[in-house]
């Protein structure tokens, strides 16, 4: 039976906050940004977001994490603007260093980590975004981009640094100095969105998107390979190419020491499938 992402949200747990529902099953945990109308976010919700990739990070039976906005309309419209309003500058500051922490600890958990695009997803919604491994959206639901140059301001929450890795300089600098939005067929052109999906509404989309995260998980797949490889990406982008050669041969000496490593292997010389336990 297929993973009915729907399903769990509804029956998720709220978090303390309220701001993120939490649920887990078949190896897939389901992270819901709830803060209608546009599930803007706050600190409370950052704060909910960070309990509950470290809950994922900790929860053995998690092997992928997918995190999706509630309602059809967004995934989400970034920060809070009205809270954003009644802080300090200081707080302001705070709260953005708050906002990277909690999107870098995303980045170096060791699980896969898919974005469910269904709504729009603008400013600090695409940066939640971009600090996923994959982001899946689907087609006329919405438009993307980051505007934030349209308040005075830039990208805070680690915009225009990940989107210069992932697009290029020039092209960050015009997308984000332009402020324009954009739609996901032409994300997925440049390069930000890594596939669009045609389902005309959000339960098929979740039904597809289940499937999906479950084609990245026991037994099908070794998750924990799949884990590694995300660290040695993440972990060995930014450095010189030897540093990043040794980073990369010490995960795979993890690797060739793991029971998955072991049966992929006999499983190649045998001809058969393989059946990965994630160790």
């Amino acid at each position: 039976m297929a993973l009915q992402l729907l399903e769990m949200s509804r029956s998720a747990q709220a978090l303390p906050n309220g701001k993120v529902r939490y649920a887990a099953a078949d190896g897939v945990a389901l992270l819901t940004l709830t803060n209608p109308p546009a599930n803007g976010y706050s600190f409370e919700m950052m704060s909910d977001l960070d309990a509950a990739i470290v809950r994922a990070r900790f929860d053995d039976s998690v092997q992928v994490i997918v995190i999706a906005g509630a309602g059809e309309k967004f995934f989400c419209a970034g920060a809070d603007i009205n809270y954003l309003n009644s802080l300090t500058p200081t707080k302001k500051y705070y709260f953005c260093l708050h906002a990277n922490e909690t999107l870098q600890r995303l980045e170096r958990t060791p699980k896969l980590v898919i974005a469910a695009l269904s709504g729009h997803c603008v400013g600090g919604g695409l940066e939640i975004a971009l600090a996923c491994d994959l982001r899946v959206a689907r087609r006329g639901s919405g438009k993307c981009g980051l505007p934030e140059v349209n308040l005075g301001v830039l990208p805070g929450t680690g915009g225009t640094q990940r989107l210069a890795r992932l697009v290029g300089r020039a092209r960050a600098i015009e997308l984000m100095a332009s402020g324009r939005t954009f739609d996901y067929d032409e994300a997925e052109k440049l390069g930000i969105v890594t596939h669009v999906r045609s389902e005309t509404d959000d339960a098929s989309f979740m039904t597809a998107l289940g499937e999906f995260a479950t084609s990245f998980t026991t037994p099908g797949k070794a998750a924990m390979s799949v884990g590694h490889i995300k660290a040695a990406v993440h972990g060995g982008i930014d450095l010189p190419l030897d540093a990043g050669l040794a980073l990369e041969r010490e995960l795979q000496a993890k690797l060739f020491a793991s029971a998955d490593a072991r049966e992929g292997i006999a499983a190649y010389v045998e001809k058969r499938v393989p059946s990965f336990e994630g160790k």
